[in-house]
């Protein structure tokens, strides 16, 4: 840390325990029940400030207790205020006076925003924790901060005076870590709530308090040390089994698809448990290239057919959060997890193996028990209106990374003006992936194909919001084009009532709607070769209907939801119907639990007993729906 910067926080120690604090205040009152027994352990503050943890953790009678900060002005309070035999260290985070190995808890409240390189502060936990030890992470939540402008500051001598803070996204945290053989245990993410209210109120700022509505003010992880690290925190199983990866399965009787227009009767794999699949055939898992996960649960939010549809989105937006105030606020309450689980069992209920989620990267997406696949190499902005970097950030991207962005969503000259304000700005170029489109003239068209830049349809959530879509004569023109479902505020229900509009309304051959959700969408996202087609001899992903006997094409073509029997991610079973549950090994049949959609039972690997407490907590018994349809945990309906 440079000395401007240390000097910075020296004045800060003046004021640090006296102007009041909200996220200080939410940390302390949701931290405590996520830390281990402190009795007898040797506990780490790293930059411990003014003691205000270490005086709580006095209390607890650790066996040794140590602070570390940057400033002196903070050590010289943090003194005053604690037990003689709670060691102080001016020191700064990524060179510890530690010993190897000597800590059972390192403490880091509100210190990573100022790293000035994480890998070196990881590496040093690494060095000085214990075997089965654990760390705490806690920091102003990065995705609010960002969406909100927020920025670390405090005021000396009537000034404002604002503090060098670099956010990290928790994704990047979280890899941090794990890269060094730590394993997540915990990750919450609460949000401002009566008890911080008051704060709000001696600063004149409840308007904000009210603004920010459920939303995650910071964040607080807990990690432990696994054993078999070696000395530099290198796991000694490099490669450990992932939990997406299953016991083998022997797929016998299959027939698959290689082509649209092809089935092939060829073995796909050939060691492990037998899983006969006669009557059925096989087709690649979806490729969903647009969604927002953590509305699945919300219903159609918009305006009755008799009122005048909307003219652009921000329209749209601005609208509901007037009209439907109260449910939006209601489905917020529901853990961010908890809707982001859900969002990937709709997706998986039709037979979508892979999905872009048009929104941050959460580390609960990202996990490795995450049932559905997450696009991660990506950049992406919301739209033009939303996005003031849009053009540093789209320079900043390499060319091999797709940018993603909503674009002429809308029926209104603000939204058929878009797309030329994109092209002026350098906005448009193959990695440029424009989300709806629905505006686009044909000459529009004609200049996305000259740009080699490519297109997303949503059919059914411009026709709820703007009572039109893309025209088929246009459609049938873009020259790289995939399929998403948008979201259950808008869409008529998942990727596979899209084909089925595209079908009833456009007249889209089956060829085509089959490419859309499969190479199509693999190619414009940039994905591996086996996504979106099936690769003999490699990790099955991959999704079993009942044979009816026509193409690859026509049978995805007329598929709907109840159609969709098992959904394998890298040989693993997702979802499998009460059929093919029955046929299933034994030992694959761990962690499936019953749903029920619309009346159909599916057996889902997810904690459905967790996630129907936690949002039924807030909608009610058996008051849960996934685009459209109703969704019930168990047999007893």
């Amino acid at each position: 840390m440079s000395a401007d910067a240390r000097a910075l926080f020296n004045d800060w120690a003046e004021v640090y325990d006296t102007q009041p604090n909200p996220l200080l205040r939410l940390e302390q009152r949701t931290l405590p029940p996520i830390m281990p027994p402190i009795k007898g352990l040797d506990v780490l503050d790293i930059g411990c400030g003014t003691g205000r943890w270490l005086k709580h953790i006095e209390r607890l009678a650790p066996g040794s207790l140590t602070g570390t900060d940057v400033s002196n002005a903070m050590l010289e309070r943090a003194r005053a205020a604690l037990a003689p035999t709670t060691a102080l260290h001016l020191s700064d985070s990524t060179a510890l006076p530690v010993a190897d190995a000597s800590i059972d808890l390192i403490l880091a409240s509100f210190v990573l925003s100022y790293l000035a390189d994480l890998d070196t502060f990881a590496d040093e936990c690494v060095r000085i924790l214990r075997f089965g030890g654990h760390i705490l992470l806690s920091d102003m939540h990065p995705v609010t901060a960002t969406q909100r402008n927020w920025v670390r500051c405090f005021h000396l001598d009537g000034k404002r005076i604002e503090l060098p803070a670099k956010p990290l996204s928790m994704a990047e945290i979280i890899a941090a870590f794990r890269r060094r053989g730590f394993q997540l245990l915990t990750l919450n993410e609460p949000a401002f709530a009566e008890p911080e209210r008051h704060l709000f109120e001696q600063t004149n700022k409840l308007t904000e308090y009210h603004a920010l509505d459920s939303a995650p003010a910071i964040y607080l992880m807990k990690f432990v040390k696994v054993e078999g690290m070696d000395s530099l925190g290198r796991s000694e199983r490099s490669v450990r089994p992932s939990k997406m990866e299953p016991q083998a399965l022997s797929i016998v009787n299959t027939v698959w698809a290689d082509t649209p227009d092809h089935w092939s009767k060829t073995d796909l794999s050939t060691t492990g448990d037998i899983l006969d699949l006669s009557g059925y055939v096989v087709l690649p898992g979806l490729i969903n290239a647009h969604d927002h996960l953590e509305f699945a649960l919300f219903p159609n939010l918009g305006r009755p057919p008799e009122l005048p549809p909307f003219v652009n989105s921000p329209e749209w937006a601005e609208e509901i959060h007037r009209t439907h105030a109260e449910l939006i606020r209601l489905h917020r309450q529901i853990p961010l997890n908890t809707r982001l689980w859900f969002g990937a069992i709709h997706n998986l209920l039709s037979g979508v193996t892979t999905v872009c989620h048009h929104n941050p990267l959460y580390p609960a997406i990202l996990a490795p028990d995450f049932p559905v696949r997450i696009v991660e190499d990506f950049d992406w902005a919301h739209s033009l209106s939303f996005a003031p970097d849009i053009v540093e950030d789209f320079i900043a991207g390499p060319e091999s990374r797709p940018f993603i962005l909503h674009a002429s969503e809308g029926t209104d000259t603000r939204s058929r003006n878009e797309l030329q304000s994109l092209d002026n700005k350098r906005l448009l170029s193959p990695r440029t992936v424009l989300v709806h489109g629905l505006a686009l003239t044909k000459e529009d068209i004609a200049l996305v194909n000259c740009r080699g830049a490519s297109i997303i349809l949503c059919p059914t959530s411009n026709q709820f919001l703007f009572g039109q879509t893309v025209a088929p004569q246009l459609l049938a023109s873009i020259e790289r084009a995939a399929l998403g479902s948008d979201s259950p505020l808008t869409a008529a229900g998942n990727l596979l009532d899209e084909i089925a509009f595209l079908r009833a309304n456009h007249n889209l051959d089956s060829r085509s709607l089959y490419k859309l959700v499969t190479t199509n969408a693999a190619a414009i996202l940039r994905l591996s070769d086996n996504q979106g087609r099936i690769l003999a001899g490699r990790p099955l992903t991959v999704i079993a209907v009942r044979d009816t006997n026509t193409s690859p094409a026509d049978t995805l073509a007329n598929l709907t939801y109840d159609g969709v029997e098992l959904v394998l991610i890298e040989g693993q079973v997702q979802l499998a119907s009460q059929a093919l549950y029955k046929r299933l090994p034994s030992q694959t049949r761990t962690g499936l639990h019953r749903l029920e959609v619309g009346g159909h039972p599916r057996w889902i690997r997810a904690p459905l007993p967790d996630l129907f407490e936690s949002a039924e907590r807030f909608l009610g018994k058996d008051n849960l729906h996934l685009g459209n349809k109703e969704v019930r945990y168990g047999t007893a309906l």
